[in-house]
């Protein structure tokens, strides 16, 4: 058997497990503009991360909608389409990564993800917080 036509990495997690990573790891670099993961993961989110960026900039409540449901946080949905997507000056092409060697513990590839151009931070990003948490904060 091959593995023709089959698009992206399993990581080694069923598909519930692997969307949660990625979407964490969006999360995240929406969150600090820069993460250190593992060369894998880094070019895995790119794809992803770089249409939500794209989707971000049409600044539309459709838009804005999508992105909030994408994440999963409306606190870093709404930081994205409000603070980072009208800063970002090009089409395409918002993330750059670098390569930064090897983990200790397993000599895995590490990568740094960060956005090309600069973001100037006028409010740090909101934590992220699923739409469970909130509920149960509410109810408190």
């Amino acid at each position: 058997m091959h593995r023709h036509g089959y698009k992206g990495r399993k990581f080694g997690r069923e598909n519930g497990e692997r969307r949660a990573l990625l979407r964490g790891l969006m999360c995240a670099l929406v969150q600090h503009q820069k993460i250190t993961t593992t060369l894998a993961k880094a070019k895995e989110i790119r794809r992803p991360m770089e249409k939500l960026i794209t989707l971000a900039k049409k600044n539309t409540l459709a838009s804005r909608r999508l992105v909030i449901a994408r994440l999963g946080s409306l606190e870093l949905g709404s930081y994205l389409v409000d603070v980072v997507a009208p800063q970002v000056q090009r089409d395409s092409g918002y993330l750059r990564i670098n390569a930064t060697g090897f983990r200790v513990g397993d000599n895995a590839e590490m990568a740094e993800i960060s956005f090309v151009d600069e973001i100037k931070i006028e409010t740090p990003a909101p934590a992220a917080k699923d739409q469970k948490t909130k509920a149960k904060e509410e109810k408190k």
